[in-house]
């Protein structure tokens, strides 16, 4: 018998006296994540229960005797440190924000930002890794800033695995039960206090969906559940784990993303303008956006999809096309055959929009390449990785050079209030005062480090590396004790690390292109470092590989090894179960950060800015963000930025190259000090590192790039294409449909340009084209020469487009235009002409087929 069928279900919460209900408030809103003096209020609630409970206070209020709530409420000091904290939160919550004195008025949410993790703090385990954290961190100052923006994903009942070692070191994965009940979540429920939800169809299955809440400061993130009861078996599994499953289980957990996602956002009387997509497995969002206004209004998919692209922002995160999403037709079809026969789609319309090629029936259909279509705002997450992604996805635009792509970048940034230590706050706020709390992009402010006496920031992270080493003994300890290792080598633990030595952190992904083990390839010379009597070394290592990733697993295994072996059992410890718990403590407190991935692989990675803000020192491969964090003194570079085809090769030469550095600048410096026991080289490093970096790599500059380049223009474009009942949007689609009737007359029929055999630096080159317009008038037609320096193969490297405008009639069609090219650098130089379509409202439109090259 199914006793589930016949229970009646209750919630029992904490029952708190009126004088501590603001506990209650307190922790049902994350952004006491971010304040050190809530944190330090809720450890005072009992420090072995906030470790035990993973530093979840919900879960701690509900365990707490009702005896030790009583007396709390009779402790004055208790009391007093309460009524601050909610004081400072409230003050928080109320302040003016940057966006209010932005954009005055525009109340509501407006954005809303889709990822398939959330990475906010460690007591919400539905994250695994960076893109949860930066999503997280993109919300957290989405609050800091005002941005009228809510979060939307999956509540997963297991989240990310857990990770622990055996006796061997091999990795294993366990997945303990989320409990919602006792998480900082709130169910959504309509006026007569009953859930709110919406229905999926997934291949002919009614799937029923509940929201639950989380707020994030000034943000809600709206959580979708399927693990309920009148759901089958086989989804309620669908939320049930974080990268979990087949490619079956894979499609449906993002049509419940994307659709799903949306349809939440209806039904709580949410209609954002504007939707960004944190990576492809919400791109599946912009087809029921298309569906909606369709079914509203009843126009064609040409002319809500006008609408749609104007409001949709996608960011790619992957370097290599094998990390994304990609379905095979016959598992779109079985979930989503019904669905796009609905928008009047055919079967080759619908994959087409997921190919790179639409003509190709063997190409996959790819989740970026949906979003890529879909949105007219696309970017990659570094300087880098923005070439990087005009390379992979070129061919969804064959007809345009690579710099003229519709993809850009913004570089990943920090949260820094989340990952700044409390001491190295402290010192800041002593010596820069405190506007760079709320304004964190201000050059001018971090330029006040320089104030800082030596002596006192060297203390200040002298404490702080002690922290990370008590913290590592009492992790290996525990770790000891759970494999049952003998008493001696329990007692050993005590000993490892030291205090006052050069400490090297290695955390993240044990993906086999991060090279976690490209430090340990020489172990003679590896001991000889870390062994040395007057300049030992130290290293500590923390990650996880994916539960089917073997070599990662090999990776792991081969760390814990060594650690076991006599030589180096005191200077390297591997902590398990990697989190946001342990990566504070290790970006908080090491002296070098390492980073090894094999350039161009890393598309961002964020794990070295947040020790920046600690005032620790990156030593990475010149990849993703360190590109442009590098600046010469405030790190160092492994190599110069080269690529290798043979991977081995490139192996052995990066490690020597680390070694190198190790022995002949990073050690050196740290233990070069002076009569005072201050390495006065070091901390001018440590300055320069603060001062160039901070300014730059934090959330909150990368979220206001965010709102000003693409939230904001994408909310007026897409305003635009409303107005009068989508009017805009019709005309744009009709006027493209007649675009491609005509396109095939329009051609080039001359190109002349006066004196380009030999000219100098300054000169102005005439340059004039005939065309031949056909059917389309000459004011729908954007030409203009594309102009620029030669490379050795002779293709333009860095053109630039030189708008023809002088328009002189010919007749039947034909027309003479002209303009000039400013020569202003030396060398071998070409030019091209071309003609694009140019709407009277939005000016050049590029679509595939629709442009001539001369």
């Amino acid at each position: 018998m199914d006793f589930t069928k016949m229970l009646h279900r209750f919630t029992v919460v904490p029952s708190l006296p009126d004088e501590l209900a603001a506990l209650h408030r307190i922790a049902y809103n994350l952004c006491w994540t971010w304040e050190p003096e809530a944190i330090e209020l809720f450890k005072r609630l009992d420090q072995e229960l906030w470790k035990e409970t993973r530093h979840n206070p919900v879960e701690m209020l509900g365990i707490l005797q009702q005896a030790t709530l009583e007396n709390l409420k009779h402790d004055d000091g208790f009391m007093s440190h309460l009524a601050r904290v909610e004081e400072k939160i409230n003050d928080y919550l109320s302040a003016r924000t940057w966006y209010e004195r932005l954009n005055k008025g525009n109340k509501g949410i407006q954005f809303a930002y889709f990822s398939m993790e959330f990475g906010i703090h460690e007591s919400l385990p539905i994250y695994s890794g960076g893109l949860g954290i930066l999503a997280g961190d993109h919300l957290k100052s989405a609050s800091d800033l005002g941005i009228p923006l809510c979060g939307v994903g999956l509540l997963y009942r297991q989240g990310y695995f857990r990770q622990y070692l055996n006796i061997e070191g091999w990795q294993q994965e366990y997945y303990p039960e989320n409990d919602f009940y006792n998480l900082p979540l709130h169910q959504e429920r309509d006026k007569e206090g009953n859930p709110v939800s919406f229905d999926l169809d997934l291949a002919g299955r009614r799937v029923r969906v509940h929201i639950w809440r989380v707020q994030v400061g000034r943000v809600p993130l709206y959580l979708l559940d399927t693990n309920l009861d009148e759901n089958a078996p086989e989804d309620r599994e669908i939320t049930t784990r974080l990268y979990g499953g087949d490619q079956d289980m894979r499609i449906r957990q993002e049509i419940l993303l994307g659709i799903g996602g949306v349809r939440a956002l209806r039904a709580l009387g949410i209609d954002p303008q504007v939707c960004h997509m944190n990576e492809g497995h919400a791109a599946f969002l912009a087809l029921e956006r298309i569906r909606l206004i369709m079914e509203g209004l009843k126009l064609k998919f040409s002319e809500a999809r006008e609408a749609v692209k104007a409001g949709n922002v996608f960011t790619t995160h992957t370097p290599v096309e094998a990390g994304i999403d990609h379905f095979p037709a016959d598992l779109l079809e079985k979930y989503l055959g019904r669905y796009y026969r609905s928008m009047g789609l055919s079967r080759d319309e619908f994959l087409g929009l997921g190919r790179q090629n639409p003509k190709n029936p063997y190409e996959n259909f790819c989740m970026a390449v949906l979003a890529l279509k879909l949105a007219d705002f696309s970017n990659g997450v570094s300087e880098l990785h923005g070439d990087v992604s005009r390379k992979m996805w070129k061919n969804i635009w064959p007809e345009l050079p690579e710099e003229q792509l519709p993809l850009t970048s913004v570089t990943n940034g920090v949260h820094m209030k989340t990952w700044l230590a409390t001491e190295k706050a402290g010192l800041l706020i002593r010596y820069l005062g405190t506007r760079w709390l709320e304004d964190s992009t201000d050059h001018n402010l971090w330029r006040k480090v320089n104030r800082i006496p030596d002596a006192e920031l060297w203390r200040t992270h002298n404490r702080c590396r002690e922290k990370l080493v008590d913290f590592s003994r009492r992790r290996l300890k525990e770790q000891l004790t759970k494999v049952g290792a003998t008493a001696k080598e329990i007692v050993v633990a005590d000993e490892v690390f030291d205090p006052d030595i050069l400490t090297i952190g290695f955390a993240r992904r044990f993906a086999t292109y991060k090279r976690g083990t490209l430090l340990l390839r020489d172990l003679d010379r590896l001991e000889r470092l870390l062994n040395d009597p007057t300049r030992p070394v130290q290293i500590i290592f923390a990650g996880k590989a994916h539960p089917a990733d073997h070599q990662g697993k090999e990776l792991i295994r081969e760390i814990i090894q060594l650690s076991h072996q006599e030589r180096f059992r005191h200077r390297i410890v591997f902590i398990e179960d990697y989190d946001m718990a342990v990566a504070r403590h290790l970006v908080q407190g090491v002296d070098v950060w390492l980073n090894t991935p094999r350039r161009p692989m890393e598309a961002s990675g964020t794990s070295g800015m947040k020790v920046a803000f600690n005032g620790g020192l990156n030593m990475s491969i010149l990849d993703g963000w360190w590109c442009e964090g590098y600046k010469g003194n405030n790190g160092w570079a492994i190599g110069s930025g080269e690529v290798y085809d043979d991977i081995e090769y490139q192996n052995e030469v990066e490690s020597r190259a680390m070694y190198d550095l190790l022995e002949k600048e990073i050690v050196p410096l740290f233990y070069d000090r002076g009569v005072d026991g201050i390495p006065r080289g070091w901390t001018a490093c440590m300055k320069a590192s603060l001062q160039t970096l901070c300014p730059i790599f934090s959330t909150d500059r990368m979220v206001c790039e965010y709102t000003e380049r693409f939230y904001l223009p994408a909310r007026r474009q897409s305003q635009l294409l409303e107005n009068g009942e989508f009017a805009l949007s019709i005309d744009l689609a009709a006027w493209k449909e007649k675009v491609h009737r005509h396109w095939h007359q329009v051609k080039i029929n001359e190109v002349e340009a006066d004196g380009t055999q030999e000219v100098s630096v300054g000169d102005r080159i005439p340059v004039s084209t005939t065309i031949s317009c056909g059917e389309i008038p000459i004011e729908e037609m954007s030409v203009d020469a594309y102009f620029g320096v030669l490379d050795s193969r002779g293709a333009i490297v860095g053109g630039e487009l030189i708008p023809l405008e002088t328009v002189t009639p010919l007749g039947h069609g034909n027309y003479r235009l002209s303009g000039e090219m400013e020569c202003r650098f030396c060398g071998r130089h070409g030019f091209l002409v071309r003609v694009m379509p140019k709407h009277p409202t939005f000016g050049s439109v590029y679509e595939p087929g629709l442009l001539v090259w001369g």
